[in-house]
């Protein structure tokens, strides 16, 4: 075991001795040090043309070349792998290290951990379907967009919001389809409308939807009747079974009220998602501490929402806004 190295004067007059034509051999025997150092001094200073110390890399790794590349291999194919299954995995090879660890040699690699961006579950049938509608709807006119009454439901958890996913990906890697946390509707508990005039009435989803006197057509026709829109509007809602189901329609057509047509796995184009991030943002300021208190605030919150900012949300330019927004979203589930 070396107990220290040579001076640099040393390391110089070998350098020195070899450039004169002497071989390893005399080089040892004249400075009397063992003929591999003279070797080795030689060949650094061959490869780095100098003689002096070099940074040196630490503490040699407790993994193997093989193990580290397999971890970088996991967490490419795995985005969602978490770092303890990388530690477990590790293990069972036989090398057991710290979650530092681990993270280190993912970064070094250019993997870093970053929050999951959600995306609607497309398929291609969407996609196809949302150009479709923005670019048939390209010739509209503002007031047309003025008469749509925007509906849709949300869930507003008690205790915050829902989990965050964090994924491994590298920098600039963003819209790449597999780091991509994928976001399906969920059944909500509260579903209110608006339009310029303002919003809707507020209603708490529960029991039996298709009741027409206590449900959401209930909601639906009070929230015409006081925002004092009659006849005169198109009412908008997603595609969910529920909405689609055949007495839904029929009630819908008895009625005399006209549907807008709305591509499947869309929420990303209804203006009403601007006003619940609003309203859950507000909601959460007031921390509820029970449901008694979180349907509470869910009302006072919504009916805070001043005319002004539902007609700002409408009067942007529909048709740029829906085809901009579906173009945005292709390119996201695309690249």
């Amino acid at each position: 075991m070396k107990n220290k190295e040579h001076t640099r004067q040393v390391r110089d007059t070998v350098v020195k001795k070899f450039k004169a034509g002497f071989g390893y051999k005399k080089i040892s025997q004249a400075l009397n040090i063992p003929r591999r150092t003279v070797q080795a001094i030689i060949l650094k200073w061959k490869e780095y043309q100098t003689t002096a110390n070099l940074p040196r890399p630490g503490r040699p790794s407790k993994l193997s070349a093989h193990t580290r590349r397999r971890l970088i291999r996991d967490a490419a194919k795995r985005p969602m792998i978490t770092l303890d299954e990388l530690q477990r995995s590790t293990a069972e090879v036989g090398d057991s290290v710290h979650r530092t660890t681990i993270s280190c040699i993912l970064h070094k690699s250019g993997l870093y951990g970053r929050v999951a961006r959600r995306k609607p579950f497309l398929k291609d049938i969407h996609k196809k379907c949302w150009l479709k509608f923005a670019t048939s709807h390209l010739g509209d006119t503002p007031n047309m967009w003025k008469k749509v009454l925007w509906s849709d439901e949300t869930k507003i958890e008690l205790f915050g919001n829902n989990a965050k996913r964090y994924v491994w990906r590298k920098s600039n890697t963003l819209n790449t389809p597999s780091p991509l946390s994928n976001m399906v509707v969920i059944a909500s508990w509260f579903g209110p409308a608006f339009l310029q005039q303002g919003q809707g009435r507020w209603l708490k989803l529960m029991g039996r939807w298709m009741e027409p006197n206590t449900g959401p057509f209930w909601n639906l026709m009070e929230s015409a009747k006081d925002l004092r829109l009659g006849r005169r509007f198109v009412f908008q809602q997603d595609n969910d079974p529920k909405h689609k189901a055949k007495s839904t329609m029929e009630w819908f057509k008895n009625k005399h009220i006209q549907v807008l047509e709305w591509p499947s796995e869309s929420p990303d184009l209804n203006p009403i998602e601007n006003l619940w991030k609003e309203l859950k943002t507000a909601v959460h300021k007031c921390s509820p501490s029970n449901l008694t208190e979180l349907e509470l605030f869910c009302k006072e919150e919504w009916e805070k929402i001043s005319v002004s900012r539902c007609a700002k949300l409408i009067d942007i330019p529909q048709a740029t806004y829906s085809c901009n927004r579906s173009k945005r979203w292709r390119y996201k589930v695309l690249t």
